[in-house]
């Protein structure tokens, strides 16, 4: 089989790394450090799948067009996609489908804004409830009728330690989460992600795709804060190297519309850091040198997916984005997976480089 994979980041990189293990893959428009990309707009490729990695391509109807061009695709066409492109519409689905989330407020006006916010409790997230809890992040593979959950996430949105400082595209994640086990994932299926797609398809949505619920485990259960229609950055970065199956056939009769496939994990937990520019993410800077990422793969169980890079003019590895490189390592457990990763951070180097030292730290501790 031969796979195109949509995108440029360290995401794609970890789909076609994992694609890869079973078929041809090739990525568009991808970056110097992903094997396998070409600047070949994605309409003009020939390939038996189309995996979407972002988010964009997908509110702007790509899957639509490439199935109108007769191509098997995994993604959502834009009516799917607009779970992500609008979260006011996302709410009415939630609310339509009865799925838990926050009490929300949609107005034109500022008043009404306010006084709505005067009947909930403080503090507020814009004009939205407070949800307190974990955080968990749960990628279900879905064919239009069913829906299959990949391993569960945890990432980590904030630039700082502690969670502090601005929000980020994510800084890292880790997979599995212990508070989430078996019930808790079932109990998403059938309160969240379940009732979703049925409201979709009450719309006439035919939804193929990742639905990604990003949840808090309350105290009162799991409750939605949004959906992605994507494959998480840098959650996938965790999820996928821990896949043990054959990804391209679950993926692709997902597209077909109807998974036989069950998924299958490798056992050993897996710890994601994302490597951040000088100046991330207000205003990264782009050119500094990258040194010791050969040092680092060389490591057991260590993989650097390659996401904001280029080739300087010497050829040598450059910075080019703002989330440049994402190390992710296998372990036994939590606390092993997280050692190797910082492990082997530490014979990376590039001027200006910052990153989280926390990334699993409260898991291991069993904080969370």
């Amino acid at each position: 089989m031969r796979v195109c994979v949509v995108g440029s980041g360290g995401r794609e990189h970890a789909l076609a790394t994992a694609l890869g293990r079973t078929a041809d893959v090739v990525v568009t428009p991808g970056n110097p450090g992903i094997p396998g990309s070409v600047p070949t707009p994605p309409e003009e490729v020939d390939a038996d799948l189309f995996v979407i990695g972002p988010e964009v391509p997908l509110v702007d109807g790509l899957a639509d067009r490439l199935r109108d061009a007769g191509r098997l695709v995994f993604g959502p066409g834009a009516d799917g996609a607009h779970l992500e492109g609008s979260k006011a519409w996302m709410k009415q689905v939630l609310r339509e489908a009865g799925v838990p989330t926050a009490a929300y407020g949609a107005f034109t006006d500022l008043k009404p804004a306010l006084d709505f916010l005067g009947t909930l409790p403080a503090p507020w997230v814009v004009v939205e409830e407070w949800l307190d809890g974990p955080e968990l992040s749960l990628l279900c593979v879905c064919d239009g009728q069913r829906a299959v959950p990949l391993a569960p996430a945890q990432d980590f949105k904030r630039l700082g330690d502690g969670d502090a400082g601005p929000n980020t595209g994510g800084m890292g994640a880790y997979s599995p989460v212990p508070v989430a086990g078996p019930h808790v994932v079932a109990e998403v299926l059938e309160r969240a992600v379940e009732p979703t797609l049925a409201a979709l398809r009450d719309r006439g949505i035919d939804y193929r795709g990742v639905l990604y619920a990003g949840l808090m485990l309350t105290a009162t259960g799991p409750k939605v804060v949004e959906y992605n229609v994507r494959f998480g950055d840098p959650e996938a970065q965790a999820v996928l190297p821990r896949y043990a199956g054959d990804l391209a056939a679950l993926l692709a009769e997902a597209a077909a519309g109807r998974i036989v496939t069950q998924p299958s994990f490798d056992e050993r937990a897996a710890v994601t850091v994302a490597l951040a520019a000088e100046g991330y993410p207000r205003s990264p800077r782009t050119g500094d040198i990258i040194e010791g990422v050969d040092e680092a793969q060389r490591l057991p169980d260590v993989t650097v997916f390659w996401a904001g890079v280029d080739r300087d003019g010497a050829g040598r590895w450059v910075t080019a984005g703002g989330r440049v490189l994402n190390v992710t390592a296998l372990g036994d457990d939590l606390a092993a997976a997280r050692a190797a990763a910082y492990d082997a951070i530490a014979r990376i180097s590039w001027p200006g480089m910052h990153y989280r030292t926390d990334i699993a730290a409260a898991a291991v501790a069993g904080r969370s």
